[in-house]
């Protein structure tokens, strides 16, 4: 079955976008589609999960977190 077959398709509840730039760089990080913060390393963003009651095991895992503009290595502008 694909995902298209499928009549669920995940959304995960962390999204972290593209890096801004600045002084220094960060990223944009929602949850649960709403705007919690700012995050300028990984740790900043499995934070923020935590404080929303949310354990990351995998920050891999499409299913928990969606990385836009890059992964979980990005964090300056190219």
């Amino acid at each position: 079955m694909t995902e298209i077959d499928s009549t669920h398709i995940g959304s995960p509840r962390i999204l972290v976008l593209g890096v801004h730039p600045g002084p220094p760089p960060f990223r944009i990080v929602e949850i649960d589609g709403q705007v919690v913060g700012e995050a300028r390393a990984v740790t900043d963003v499995l934070e923020a999960a935590a404080a929303f009651g949310i354990t990351v095991h995998d920050l891999d895992d499409p299913e928990v977190v969606r990385w836009v503009g890059g992964d979980k290595f990005t964090w300056t502008t190219h």
